[in-house]
């Protein structure tokens, strides 16, 4: 009873910041374009931080880099299939890390899904709206929603590499755990024997 109680406010907990944090990534993402949008012309490119930081309005069909520009369409499926998953996939969630994961994650699909639905040159073929450069670093031109979506990425490898389950433990704690059970019937019928 106490375990199914704890499962349900760690699950509920979970919830909560994916859903926190997805809102809070789609509503900086669809925020920044807007201003984006209404301030800079197409190709504009200004100045933040020298060339370490620009802003810089572009149109994007494709998908990174603008690879795959003339099939729109298909990050548009795939798209909405990630957020579909991660909506049924989200009760599993017991961790606040992956937790974050997948509110990173939804919350960048979203906001770069609303373009493709809602912006020219038409519904689901719409050009996603990047403005962030740094080309010291990278040679692209990317926006809130790339940025959430590679972090959550980033940290999903980290959870990966560490071992943390979906629950929150680490695989080293659950192979023990099930050892010690193991070692403790064993024990336990030891003596009966």
């Amino acid at each position: 009873m106490a375990a199914e109680r704890a499962a349900r406010v760690g699950t509920t907990t979970a919830l909560l910041i994916l859903v926190v944090g997805a809102v809070v990534v789609y509503g900086l993402d669809q925020l920044s374009k807007f201003i984006v949008v209404t301030n800079l012309a197409e190709g504009e490119v200004v100045p933040v931080l020298g060339n370490v930081l620009q802003w810089q309005f572009v149109r994007n069909p494709g998908a990174a880099f603008s690879l795959a520009s003339g099939m729109t369409w298909i990050f548009t499926i795939l798209a909405a299939a990630v957020i579909t998953f991660i909506v049924w996939f989200a009760r599993r969630i017991r961790s606040i890390a992956w937790a974050l994961v997948f509110g990173l994650l939804l919350g960048g699909v979203l906001g770069n899904l609303t373009d493709r639905l809602l912006r020219e040159p038409s519904f689901g073929l719409g050009h996603v709206i990047d403005f962030v450069s740094t080309p010291w670093l990278i040679p692209a031109i990317y926006n809130v929603a790339d940025m959430a979506i590679v972090s959550s990425m980033v940290l999903f490898m980290i959870l990966t590499i560490r071992g943390v389950g979906l629950d929150g433990t680490r695989d080293s704690k659950r192979v023990d755990a099930a050892e010690g059970a193991t070692a403790g019937g064993a024990g336990a019928a030891a003596p009966g024997s």
